[in-house]
């Protein structure tokens, strides 16, 4: 079967139709779905990269809030307790005793203590006088001081000698927390 010059004609017209209609309609519809698709995996890296950042993240939030737990974990070791502010104080106070009584230290007399309260906290501040016979007994007791649990801060020190014997006064502080916040907070609960 023989193709006439004129059907050839309509062939070689329709193909050319054909030609244009994929170039104008099919060509940017495959374009737009290649760019979609590199859009799509595009957007999957980042999510891939952001998942593994988090995940890397994971073992250093972890790691801070360990050290925070512990941080913590010591600073509570470093406050007095009590159910009152009276028995806080008395806690303080015993203490301050203590330290010195193991240092060879004779205590003299002790003033009331005097507190600053915040909303949570209570700083308490305690004065006390004290003899010694050998200058060595105070190293001794501010170096329990420093390492004392809970702790005691010195924030006034004052030392002077008389023949044999050393006078002297000393003022700490110590941190609690209050307990009339501490009642709130499990009244709360």
């Amino acid at each position: 079967m023989a193709i006439s010059s004129r059907e050839k004609n309509i062939l070689l017209l329709a193909a050319l139709v054909a030609v244009v209609f994929f170039v104008s309609r099919i060509s940017p519809a495959v374009s737009a779905m290649y760019r979609e698709r590199a859009e799509n995996i595009d957007s999957i890296s980042l999510d891939i990269e952001r998942e593994q950042r988090l995940i890397s993240e994971i073992d250093r939030w972890q790691e801070r809030r360990q050290a925070a737990e512990l941080s913590e974990a010591e600073l509570e070791k470093q406050i007095f307790t009590g159910g009152t502010i009276p028995v806080v104080e008395a806690n303080i106070q015993r203490k301050l005793s203590a330290d010195a009584r193991d240092s060879g230290i004779t205590v003299n007399s002790t003033r009331l203590a005097e507190r600053l309260e915040t909303d949570d906290w209570l700083l308490i501040s305690q004065e006390m006088s004290f003899n010694t016979a050998n200058a060595a007994n105070t190293i001794s007791f501010l170096d329990k001081l420093e390492v004392s649990q809970p702790r005691l801060r010195v924030t006034d020190f004052s030392i002077n000698r008389s023949r044999n014997q050393y006078s002297g006064s000393i003022t700490v502080v110590g941190f609690a927390r209050n307990p009339s916040s501490l009642v709130d907070v499990l009244e709360a609960r």
